[in-house]
């Protein structure tokens, strides 16, 4: 019985972890495109419904621990650049055409063959300048309303040093806790059972390309293929292209209802895909499918987060999402430095898209990708420099163990 318990009770921390540690993000990011309550928790809601479908549905047809997450990177992404430049329609457009770009990924090996040309190192990059301003709000918060951010941030770091897969959930805890303390009552605004709903998307070629292609970038270099190296690690061969299609027809059709994007996991990958799930490797999937399953029942629970995230100063909720993210901001970091052929490219790369310029319409991650492939080309291409041995070599091996790690926010999210 308890060989049989072992992987249900896996997928269900490896749901519930993921959602508490990086809804908070999610949420910050269907704000920034101007989502209202209602919408951001049929956003939610439709996540959870296209994880859970996808994971259910991936994870009988291979018998793999295939776990689905939302994009956090993508989130954050939203949360940093999303702010009066977009209209919620066109984020909604911009949903929709990621999730076809996640399509023709996994239809076309030319697609793919491009996806991969782009240097890892600039990706990571890229996310490290989308991570950095979230990721001061707890430093803001502290300073601006310490009463309720500074207890926040006490739990986080206390749990992180005693329990680090708790510690975002702990400081979720700790905020919901301020709030009732200083009698910040939940919105009535939002239905407490959240419903989904539709809204007609826009396109618009700035959207595509202050949102879409960023969105798209960073959630196949820091959630897909970290995920595919994560499962690899623990000896699975991940059918990658059916995933990629799998999932960009999840984002299309939960895109009209606020739904960003859908992808492997990749933290939270390996409660399902390690041997705490199950001793045999072929009974680890049924931790996937029951992640799946929990993941359509905390979506019932989206109105009640909406509502009591509403409740909280938004600075508040962007510390939870900048404490969940810190991680994901110091793998990203390491992975953009890691080869110095690269390193300068990715270095001009992060402080474009950091500093948040958006000419023509375009948002920063976008101009910052374009600068780092600039520069790295007017380098040379890629052709290494000269550099100490010792160096050189250390660097390559840190550039590929980069490449295998945590490079995404689905904290324990991931995320």
């Amino acid at each position: 019985m308890e060989r049989v318990l072992q992987p249900v009770l896996a997928g269900t921390v490896l749901a519930v972890v993921g959602f508490a540690s990086s809804f908070a993000v999610v949420l910050a990011g269907l704000r920034a495109v101007g989502a209202d309550e209602e919408q951001a928790a049929s956003g939610l809601l439709a996540l959870c419904l296209a994880m859970g479908a996808t994971a259910i549905v991936l994870g009988l047809r291979y018998r793999m621990p295939l776990s689905i997450a939302w994009s956090t990177p993508g989130a954050a992404l939203l949360a940093a650049s999303g702010h009066r430049q977009h209209g919620y329609r066109e984020a909604l457009g911009a949903f929709l055409v990621t999730g076809l770009l996640l399509l023709l990924a996994g239809l076309s090996r030319r697609f793919t063959r491009l996806l991969e040309a782009i240097p890892a190192p600039l990706a990571s990059a890229m996310l490290a300048g989308v991570l950095l301003p979230l990721c001061l709000a707890p430093v803001r918060a502290v300073v601006e309303l310490p009463a309720a951010a500074a207890p926040v941030v006490a739990v986080w770091a206390v749990l992180h040093r005693l329990a680090r897969r708790w510690a975002v959930p702990g400081a979720l805890a700790a905020c919901a806790a301020v709030l009732l303390l200083t009698r910040h009552h939940p919105a009535h605004g939002t239905p407490l059972l959240p419903s989904l709903t539709a809204t007609a998307p826009a396109l618009s070629a700035g959207a595509v390309a202050g949102i879409a292609v960023p969105l798209f970038v960073v959630t196949m270099a820091s959630q897909n293929i970290a995920g595919v190296s994560m499962l690899a690690s623990f000896g699975y061969r991940a059918p990658l292209r059916p995933v990629l299609a799998t999932t960009g027809l999840a984002t299309m059709a939960g895109a009209p209802f606020g739904a960003h994007a859908v992808n492997l996991a990749a933290i939270t990958a390996a409660l399902a895909a390690g041997p705490d799930a199950h001793p045999d490797p072929d009974r680890r999937w049924i931790a996937s499918v029951t992640g799946g399953a929990v993941h359509l029942l905390l979506g019932l629970g989206a109105g009640v987060t909406v509502s009591l995230a509403a409740s909280s100063p938004p600075l508040l909720v962007e510390t939870v999402a900048g404490l969940a993210l810190l991680g994901t901001l110091g793998s990203a970091l390491r992975a953009a430095v890691a080869d110095p052929a690269v390193r300068d490219a990715s270095v001009a790369a992060l402080v474009v898209t950091a500093s948040g310029v958006a000419p023509l319409g375009a948002g920063s991650a976008l101009w910052g990708l374009l600068a780092g492939l600039a520069f790295h080309a007017l380098l040379g291409g890629g052709r290494r420099r000269a550099a100490p041995p010792e160096e050189g070599a250390a660097e390559g091996r840190a550039t590929e163990k980069g490449r295998t790690e945590e490079g995404t926010t689905e904290l324990g999210a991931r995320p």
